[in-house]
C-alpha cells in the first residue's frame, strides 16, 4: 500500500486550480516530463500561475496529494469535457528518463489506483488515460511499455488487496511508513540549525545512535526526549555545585 502525503493546494488558490466542486467518476494517469519527485511536482504545480493541475504525483517512495478529490483539475486538455471535469488525475514521476525509479513509481501509481477504485467501489474501466480526452500521448512512457499491462499492475492489486488480512494491510502499512521515516532520517540538518546540533553534542546534551551517527531530521520519541532532558538538567546541577563550592571558599 503506498503512502500518501496531503499537500493540498490552498483554498486562496482554487479559483485557478480547482474551481469546480464535482463527483468524480475515474482515474486518469499522466506521465510528468521531467525526474522530479512527487513533492516537487506538487509544490510547482500549486505556485505556478497558469490553470495547470492535477490531484496525485507519485513517486518511487510515496504519493503527493495536491488537490481535493471533489473538485476538478486542469488537466486532461479537453476544457469543461469528462477528463477534467470527472477525473482524478495522476501524474506518475520519473517518466522524462524512466528506469528504476520510473518503474517504482509507475507500480506505486498502481496500489493508489487500486485503492482509489476501492473507495469509489469502481471497476477497472474507470482507469483511463490522458490521451483518451485530447489524444496527447500521455502516459507517454507507460504506453510505450503497453497500457494493459499497467491495467494488469492495477488488477494485481485491486484483488490482491481484497484477500489480504487486516494484519497483512497493517504490516504493508508499517513497511511503508519506516521506508519514509528511513528518508527522512537521511535528510542533512538545515544550514541554521548546525551551530545548534555541534554545541548540545560538544556538552554531551544529546548524542548519535549506536554508531555514532547523528540524524537531525529523525523524529524523537518521549523516552528519548527525556534522556535529552535528564542530560541538560545534570549539566545544571553541576554549574550549580561547582557555584556554591567557589562561593564557599
Amino acid at each position: 500500500m503506498v503512502s500518501i502525503v496531503k499537500r493540498i493546494c490552498p483554498e486562496s488558490r482554487y479559483w485557478l486550480k480547482c474551481p469546480f466542486g464535482r463527483t468524480a467518476t475515474r482515474v486518469v494517469i499522466h506521465n510528468t516530463g521531467n525526474d522530479a519527485p512527487a513533492e516537487n511536482e506538487v509544490s510547482y504545480m500549486i505556485n505556478r500561475d497558469d490553470e495547470i493541475s492535477f490531484h496525485y504525483a507519485v513517486d518511487d517512495w510515496k504519493a503527493v496529494q495536491g488537490l481535493p478529490e471533489d473538485r476538478n483539475a486542469w488537466a486532461s486538455g479537453d476544457g469543461m469535457g469528462k477528463g477534467n471535469m470527472e477525473g482524478i488525475h495522476i501524474e506518475i514521476c520519473y517518466s522524462k528518463s524512466g528506469g528504476g525509479r520510473f518503474d517504482k513509481a509507475e507500480d506505486n501509481a498502481a496500489q493508489l489506483t487500486a485503492e482509489i477504485l476501492r473507495r469509489y467501489s469502481w471497476g477497472l474501466d474507470k482507469v483511463t488515460k490522458h490521451q483518451d480526452y485530447d489524444g496527447k500521448r500521455c502516459p507517454h512512457r507507460t504506453l510505450d511499455l503497453g497500457w494493459d499491462r499497467f491495467l494488469k499492475m492495477v488488477e494485481k492489486y485491486y484483488k490482491g488487496a481484497e484477500e489480504m488480512t487486516e494484519a497483512q494491510v497493517r504490516a504493508i502499512a508499517r513497511e511503508e511508513f519506516a521506508k519514509i521515516e528511513q528518508e527522512q532520517a537521511a535528510k542533512p540538518a538545515a544550514k541554521w540549525a548546525e551551530a545548534k546540533i555541534a554545541k548540545v553534542m560538544e556538552n554531551g546534551i544529546m548524542s548519535g545512535d549506536q554508531n555514532g551517527e547523528f540524524h537531525p531530521q529523525s523524529d524523537m520519541t518521549r523516552q528519548e526526549a527525556a534522556v535529552v532532558f535528564a542530560n541538560f538538567l545534570d549539566k545544571l546541577e553541576g554549574r550549580s555545585g561547582k557555584v556554591s563550592g567557589e562561593e564557599a571558599k
